[in-house]
C-alpha cells in the first residue's frame, strides 16, 4: 500500500510558486519545496513522479495568477486597453512568475510552438486568454477578426515591451505614462487599420 500523501499537488504547487516568486524556477528544488512546506523530509513523490511534474504543476498555477489579471482587465470598460494595463501590471508586481510565462527558458516552451515560429503562432499558445482577447478587440472596435488580429499583435509586442522593462527593472514608468504611450501608439494603429479599410 502506497504511503498516503502528506500535502496535496495544490499545496506543493503553491510551495512551488512561492519560490518561484523569490527566486525563479531554477530555485525550485525537491528540498527548497520541503524547506517552504516545513516539512523535514517533503514527501512530493508521494504526489509527482518527478520534478519535471511539479515544474508542470507551478506553471499551471503561474498561468492561473495570470489569468486572473487578464480576466479582471477584460471587466473593464475599454476591456483591450484593461488587458494592457493588466499585463503591466503582472510584470511589475509578480516580475519572476512574468519572466517564467513570457521570457521563458526552454523547458517551457510548449511543444506545440513551431521550430521558427513568428508572432502569429507565438501569441495564441503562450496566452491562455487569447480568444477573449481577441473577441474583445472585434466587439469594442469593429473590426473584423484578420484586422482585430492585427492590432492585437502590434500592441501585444509593444506592450511586452513595456512590460519587459518593468519586470527588469530597466525602467520603470507611471501609470499615467504608460497609458499615455499605449494610447497614442493605439490610435495611430488603429487610425492605419481603419484608413487601409476604406
Amino acid at each position: 500500500m502506497p504511503p498516503k500523501a502528506k500535502f496535496t499537488k495544490q499545496q506543493i504547487a503553491e510551495a512551488g510558486l512561492a519560490i518561484v516568486r523569490r527566486d525563479g524556477m531554477e530555485g525550485v528544488t525537491a528540498r527548497a519545496i520541503s524547506v517552504q512546506l516545513g516539512s523535514s523530509a517533503c514527501p512530493i513523490f508521494t504526489v509527482f513522479e518527478n520534478m519535471e511534474e511539479v515544474h508542470a504543476e507551478i506553471l499551471r498555477a503561474a498561468r492561473a495568477v495570470y489569468a486572473e489579471y487578464i480576466r479582471r482587465g477584460l471587466a473593464e470598460p475599454l476591456a483591450f486597453r484593461g488587458v494592457g494595463m493588466q499585463y503591466i501590471l503582472f510584470a511589475i508586481q509578480e516580475p519572476k512568475l512574468f519572466h517564467l510565462l513570457f521570457m521563458t527558458h526552454p523547458m517551457f516552451v510548449p511543444e506545440n510552438l513551431p521550430q521558427q515560429p513568428d508572432i502569429r503562432s507565438v501569441l495564441p499558445i503562450i496566452d491562455d486568454s487569447y480568444d477573449a482577447i481577441l473577441r474583445s478587440v472585434q466587439e469594442e472596435y469593429q473590426l473584423p477578426l484578420d484586422k482585430a488580429e492585427q492590432l492585437y499583435r502590434h500592441l501585444w509586442i509593444y506592450t511586452h515591451g513595456i512590460a519587459v522593462l518593468c519586470a527588469t527593472n530597466l525602467c520603470s514608468f507611471t501609470q499615467a505614462e504608460i497609458t499615455a504611450m499605449m494610447g497614442e501608439v493605439f490610435c495611430g494603429i488603429l487610425r492605419e487599420i481603419k484608413e487601409g479599410m476604406q
